[in-house]
């Protein structure tokens, strides 16, 4: 059987790209060699307790109504009630940057008084720098895919704290770079960050998953789980379709790719492979379920971004893990209403890591260290925190389970290189690579983020696939 499209990868990007080709009656076929969707944004269970992965809030959050945004979009074209989403709104959150506390919600209004009040010298440069990101369109000037962003903030600011108060939180959501980021990319995370906001389905990831596989298969669409492509089929620089890991082949006239720049290389070109970028930041996180609420231990917000130094840095650790920044997401503080509340406290942290670090460590060492680690993170975060009841020892006795996870953890059930989250520090913008008919989104096409990722698979379907086929 010969379909029109082979989708690698049943992640977001994947199964939008493929709910656009099956409005038109494109036959469409995702596989995925896990047992269950969503790759880089996915969930698992744990003694009953459903837990996601990846996403720690919905970026780009906009209200019922509001038109000209990335979500309301990505709704549009496929076709979906911006309702059947049931999106929350976060409480609230935070940047911490050594003794400096700046507050920020989904009223981009609280950051600019944030800012204002830290920074008053700066505040007239902040205001232009929102307005230069405001008027510039990432997706149509290509000038900015190679600008950095640590260049233009250092020009326009001129004010070392306030340049790494902001990138932070837009650097740990979504940059394959060390200590910087493109500026394209810079206005998409401020974009979706601040302008626009956080919120979460009171499901997590499960909601979202959830509408995307009910759509594409309403539409005729086809999905394989547990089927690994093996290597990408060609012929005199065409695509002619996938051989899977049992030897099967699936003809097709096009292949797109969600799994990575050079993990997709690696499929058709194994010289290339070992010469493609491969990102070099990875992560670790800890999650901890409590039984009690955090708003009960005076934690209210819902993401912390935070950095112990005077000065940020965003590279991948020396050691196993980097303790001196990261993200603390609490999934309970967000405004879920209507009665509806976590019956469990959770507690996730993330910092960076280093891949070759965990990958040397003999097993025994492994475990005693994502132990270690674990403990580490924890009580960073409490210490963050704060909490006039209890210290973290007493708290630790309030635990009801606990997980962690490593790059190996990222690189075993992702495939991605090095357990690379955002992939590789070079995006290929137009989804286009050497073999034609294969094309590229996700990640490493550049769209950051939770709506992102879904608008790569449209945006590339929409620009390659359908072709003279829509207005």
């Amino acid at each position: 059987m010969k379909y029109d499209s082979v989708i690698i990868g049943a992640g977001l990007s994947g199964l939008a790209a493929g709910i656009r080709l099956a409005q038109f009656g494109k036959r469409v076929l995702v596989v995925e060699k896990h047992s269950i969707i969503g790759g880089l944004n996915s969930f698992y269970s744990r003694f009953g307790r459903k837990i996601d992965v990846g996403l720690h809030a919905i970026t780009n959050f906009v209200k019922k109504g509001i038109s000209k945004s990335p979500l309301s979009k990505l709704l549009r074209q496929l076709r979906i009630p911006y309702d059947l989403l049931c999106l929350c709104e976060q409480n609230l959150s935070k940047i911490i940057l050594n003794d400096k506390v700046a507050k920020f919600s989904n009223d981009f209004t609280l950051l600019e008084t944030e800012i204002a009040r830290l920074f008053p010298q700066s505040i007239d440069a902040f205001r232009k720098l929102v307005e230069k990101i405001k008027e510039f369109n990432p997706f149509t000037d290509d000038s900015a895919q190679n600008v950095s962003t640590r260049a233009v903030l250092t020009a326009l600011l001129n004010n070392q704290e306030l340049e790494d108060m902001l990138l932070l939180p837009t650097l740990y959501y979504g940059s394959a770079r060390e200590n910087d980021v493109t500026w394209g990319q810079f206005v998409i995370l401020f974009r979706s960050i601040f302008l626009e906001g956080f919120a979460r389905p009171f499901d997590g990831i499960r909601k979202i998953l959830t509408i995307l596989l009910q759509k594409f298969q309403e539409l005729g669409g086809e999905k394989r789980l547990r089927c690994e492509v093996q290597r990408i089929k060609t012929a005199n620089g065409q695509v002619m379709g996938v051989v899977l890991a049992d030897g099967k082949i699936i003809e097709c006239d096009h292949v797109l790719s969600t799994i990575g720049y050079p993990e997709t290389v690696k499929l058709y070109d194994g010289e290339n492979f070992k010469t493609t970028p491969k990102g070099q930041l990875s992560f670790c996180e800890a999650i901890a379920i409590f039984d009690q609420q955090p708003q009960d231990l005076g934690w209210n917000d819902t993401i912390i971004f935070f950095e112990k130094n005077s000065q940020f840095f965003y590279k991948k650790s020396s050691d196993e893990i980097e303790m001196a920044s990261g993200v603390i997401c609490l999934p309970n503080n967000f405004r879920y209403g209507d009665g509806q509340a976590m019956k469990e406290g959770m507690l996730r942290v993330t910092a960076l890591a280093n891949y070759e670090k965990w990958k040397a460590l003999p097993d025994t060492a492994y475990r005693a260290m994502k132990k270690h680690c674990f403990d580490q993170l924890i009580e960073q975060a409490v210490k963050i925190l704060g909490n006039r009841y209890l210290d973290f020892n007493t708290w630790k006795n309030n635990l009801l389970d606990h997980d962690f996870f490593t790059p190996l953890t990222i690189e075993r059930f992702t495939g991605r290189v090095n357990g690379a989250i955002y992939g590789s520090p070079e995006k290929i913008y137009d989804g286009v690579l050497p073999i034609k008919n294969l094309f590229l989104c996700g990640t490493d096409q550049g769209f950051l983020g939770i709506i992102g990722s879904m608008l790569s698979g449209i945006s590339i379907v929409n620009r390659h696939l359908l072709r003279g086929k829509i207005g």
